[in-house]
């Protein structure tokens, strides 16, 4: 049924990949399996798990965990390299540095990256929070701009291009970071720019209202219906020919899976995910299964996962235990998620809760914000005390209920 030169490579380790690799050595202590009989490596290009979704926080230093104080505890192996190829028919991974490493079962959990379009200027003078470390890269940009020679209206004017989820998220928490930096010196100016001809698109019509007005209240100004035609180092052109002043340009703009989801060989949807049943598998690809921001999964019979850490979480517990329940013969568990929420920071206006595939708003405000503090610093974590039981305990394949309004 498997032997000592069993291995089950996890690719990436963030919400996705890490409880795939928990889950995994979960199922493997569930089954009576000898750490010895079968290897769970996880590759990933650092040796962190990081709160990604925190990444538009003024405050971002909770967010990087190492994965040494969560994976070694459970028996996990972890490898910090870049992954380059992964042959699905030799059954091989590559990295980077030239290393490969063999495997028997893979769960890809490589997650998803910002679309930067070829815009002029754009990768040079842009800046993003996809990543802790291009978080910290706008921080520490923010920080030198208080004390900048030139124009201080320029200096003082931030724009978010991108009125998503990540852009509104940004956006409400910039001024209050502005306002710290340049003090009472100089009026800061955050712009938040979409394509669309109104902000929050895709948080529907119940949700609007909520979101405008909190934009207003934060001193958030925006500018809809127009796409962004270039950007350089002293602000950023639109296609109406407007030209904004500005010392800094943060791109919200979209999001698509990882590029390594096309070495898989089956077709991929609009976002790059490749097509997974119910129980996490690849469609068409032996042995191989695919969690979170990578996989388009049936969440119910009419709706596909979205990339967030609320589908990425259950996703990876699952494909963790179900990549080794496959390995050692055992029955697979069918994911399916009844339940669907949102919860929108606003910033000093609080928060707006949602319900339902058309996010219908059942709280906002201080109550709203309440339940977006505990998803953000409790419920999106994993056990941090190095337990190996809690730990295993917390990669069950149990879906959560949905978040407390006002917990």
């Amino acid at each position: 049924m498997y032997s000592v030169t069993d291995r089950v490579l996890v690719l990436g380790s963030g919400f996705a990949g890490l409880w795939a690799a928990l889950g995994a050595a979960r199922r493997l202590d569930e089954l009576g399996v000898s750490p010895d009989a079968v290897e769970i490596v996880v590759i990933s290009s650092r040796p962190f798990h990081d709160i990604r979704v925190r990444n538009y926080e003024a405050d971002i230093s909770a967010c990087r965990i190492p994965l040494a104080d969560v994976l070694d505890p459970a028996g996990v192996r972890h490898v910090v390299g870049d992954v380059t190829s992964i042959d699905v028919a030799a059954r091989t991974v590559s990295l980077a540095d030239g290393a490969a490493y063999d495997f028997d079962r893979l769960v890809l959990a490589v997650g998803s990256q910002v679309v930067r379009p070829d815009v002029p200027g754009l990768s040079e003078f842009g800046f993003d929070v996809d990543t802790y470390d291009a978080s910290r890269r706008l921080q520490d940009h923010l920080r030198t701009l208080g004390g900048c020679a030139g124009d201080p209206t320029a200096a003082a004017t931030v724009v978010v291009v991108g009125a998503g989820l990540t852009g509104i998220e940004t956006a409400c928490e910039l001024p209050d970071v502005m306002r710290a930096i340049f003090g009472g010196d100089v009026t800061p100016r955050v712009v938040l720019i979409d394509r669309n001809p109104y902000v929050g698109s895709n948080m529907g019509e119940s949700a609007r209202p909520v979101i405008e007005k909190a934009l207003a209240d934060n001193g958030v100004e925006t500018v809809t219906g127009v796409r962004v035609a270039a950007v350089d180092k002293a602000g950023i052109t639109l296609s109406s020919g407007e030209v904004l002043p500005a010392a800094t340009v943060v791109w919200c703009a979209g999001m698509r899976a990882n590029p390594l989801t096309a070495q898989l060989g089956v077709e991929r949807d609009g976002l790059g995910r490749v097509p997974v049943d119910d129980y996490l598998r690849v469609i068409g690809v032996p042995g191989v299964f695919a969690a979170g921001d990578v996989a388009a999964a049936r969440m119910d019979d009419e709706h596909l996962s979205v990339m967030s850490c609320q589908h990425s979480r259950p996703m990876g517990r699952y494909a963790g235990d179900n990549v080794i329940s496959d390995l050692c013969g055992e029955p697979l568990l069918s994911l399916r998620i009844p339940w669907y929420v949102t919860v929108l920071d606003l910033g000093p206006a609080g928060a707006v809760y949602t319900e339902g595939w058309d996010r219908q708003v059942v709280a906002d405000g201080e109550q709203a914000k309440a339940t977006k503090r505990v998803i953000n610093t409790q419920r999106i974590y994993p056990p941090l005390d190095r337990d190996r039981a809690a730990l295993l305990a917390a990669a069950a394949p149990a879906l959560q209920t949905a978040p407390a309004r006002g917990e």
